[in-house]
């Protein structure tokens, strides 16, 4: 049984130390990235500026504003507020929406009488009503695009005449605000710096990531528009537009800065919404992607590898599960090398350090890449190395619901809005559930293996138990302190309200 443990261990263990060495493979890549030029226009395109809101009150007019800030010719500008929102978001889209018109900036309202598909559901139902466009700017409730945003990607867009997309790289407007802040802007800048770079670089594919983009409108259209039956729409649409033909490209010297998620709740959701997103997008596309004739054989395994990404969040769970356990095994199955070092230590060793030391080395030049300096910022590498770790089980939970899902609900990120004040935009954070008693629980499991690897001085492994053990104290402890308040002070308010009042007594 003992020897079963350790060959399913260091299965997993060969699995992480393959997709660190992609990793790495992609930061070699990245450094051939070039900026696409700025190319002259002959003529200028008609651009829809779409901006999808469901109940964004904390953000809903920064947003606005700034993209009505945007350098281009009126006449071949529209601006269409795509407001799916309930409650007083409406309120203030009316209010702007109204002083911008009569200041001459062409902005509509689109309202719908239900939230069908969501946000994909939005997108489609605004290009119904939009007239003749010839591309389509995309942004999100929290970002704020620069005026020149489209003076430096529209003419990009239209330099060559099968390329779909740009993509711009996204920016942090609160990264300082918190460790969770700071491991998030190290998450991203890897993603936008070297992922979508190495993959341009490669000629391979990669995604619109939802935002910060312009679309060509027919590269949409070719595609089949937007489909609502997976929640990463943006993944789903960039996989059918480059199956048909279109090319993408990467600006990542436009940077367009938005919120990260300041609060665990909001956190999670954004994860469990992207990883399940990529695993339905997976089922649905990932035949297509394997027979496809337009991609090449490197193109095709490189986006398998793409869209199966977050089916690694299965194989760090399940070594949280093995690594103390195989630490206890190791010891008392004592295969020794010349000089008295455990074989199996070794290895065990080596393989961590292949997988960890190339996650070092591809958020390191990312933070290269991005000037926000390598050596002020290199705890955030090890910080978001730790969080990847403790957000395993929660991930792995996702990618077995979008494994499984049939129908999913789009849950969007809540943003604040005001950068620095108290609170989470109005966003409650949920009740302590199974998965976080679940993480506090291998909090304490990675504790006691911490305890038994320093007792009988296995100084090698406590790094990478180190990693699991800071990762599940901060998402677990963080995620049930903060649910614990928000009940608390839900309980506060529910007592207030149903209390009688003294004076109510006496009369």
């Amino acid at each position: 049984m003992n020897v079963l443990v350790l060959v399913l261990y260091f299965c997993v263990l060969g699995v992480l130390a393959g997709i660190g060495l992609h990793r790495l493979l992609a930061t070699v890549a990245s450094c051939g990235y070039r900026v696409p030029k700025l190319e002259s226009l002959h003529h200028v395109p008609r651009v829809l500026i779409q901006l999808p809101l469901y109940n964004e009150a904390f953000v809903a007019e920064r947003v606005i504003r700034a993209v009505a800030l945007l350098r281009y010719p009126t006449q071949n500008l529209l601006i269409q507020i795509l407001d799916d929102s309930t409650d007083h978001t409406r309120t203030i889209v009316d209010r702007v929406a109204s002083q911008l018109r009569a200041q001459g900036v062409p902005i509509e309202i689109v309202r719908r009488s239900s939230r069908v598909g969501f946000k994909a559901g939005a997108l489609a139902q605004g290009l119904t009503e939009c007239g003749e466009v010839d591309a389509v700017a995309i942004f999100d409730a929290d970002f704020v695009p620069s005026p020149d945003f489209l003076e430096k990607m529209v003419p990009r867009l239209f330099a060559f005449p099968d390329i779909g997309l740009i993509q711009a790289r996204w920016g942090h407007l609160n990264r300082d605000e918190s460790l969770l802040t700071r491991a998030q802007g190290v998450f991203l800048d890897g993603h936008f710096a070297v992922e979508h770079a190495a993959r341009v670089v490669c000629q391979h594919p990669f995604n619109f990531n939802g935002t910060a983009g312009v679309w060509r409108l027919a590269a949409i259209e070719d595609a089949g528009g937007w489909e609502s039956d997976t929640v990463t729409e943006d993944l789903d649409l960039s996989y059918r537009s480059q199956l048909a033909g279109w090319r993408f490209i990467y600006a990542h010297d436009v940077v367009v800065p938005a919120e990260l998620p300041n609060s665990w709740s909001a956190f999670r959701a954004q994860q469990a919404r992207w990883v399940r997103g990529s695993v339905e997008t997976t089922r649905k596309l990932l035949w297509q992607v394997m027979r496809s004739q337009r991609l090449t054989l490197s193109a095709r395994l490189d986006a398998t590898i793409h869209l199966t990404n977050n089916f690694a969040y299965l194989f760090m769970g399940c070594l949280a599960c093995l690594l103390p356990i195989t630490l206890v095994i190791r010891e008392e199955l004592g295969w020794r090398v010349p000089g008295g070092r455990n074989l199996l230590s070794w290895l065990d060793i080596f393989m961590l350090s292949v997988g960890t030391l190339a996650m070092v080395v591809f958020y390191a030049w990312a933070l290269h890449r991005t000037r926000v300096g390598v050596f002020r910022r290199i705890g955030d590498v090890g910080y978001a190395l730790c969080l990847g770790a403790g957000m395993s089980l929660s991930n792995a939970s996702a990618v077995i619901k979008g494994l499984v899902s049939r129908e999913s609900v789009f849950v969007r990120t809540p943003k604040k809005g005001n950068i620095g004040q108290e609170g989470t935009g109005g966003y409650r954070a949920r009740s302590m559930n199974g998965l976080m008693a679940a993480e506090v629980i291998f909090a304490a499991y990675y504790t006691a293996a911490s305890m038994y690897a320093v007792y009988w001085e296995v100084w090698g492994a406590l790094p990478f138990l180190g990693f699991y053990l800071i990762g599940f104290l901060s998402v677990g402890m963080g995620s049930v302190t903060e649910a614990w308040s928000a009940d608390r002070t839900t309980e506060i308010i529910a007592s207030r309200a149903t209390s009688v009042p003294s004076s109510a007594k006496r009369s």
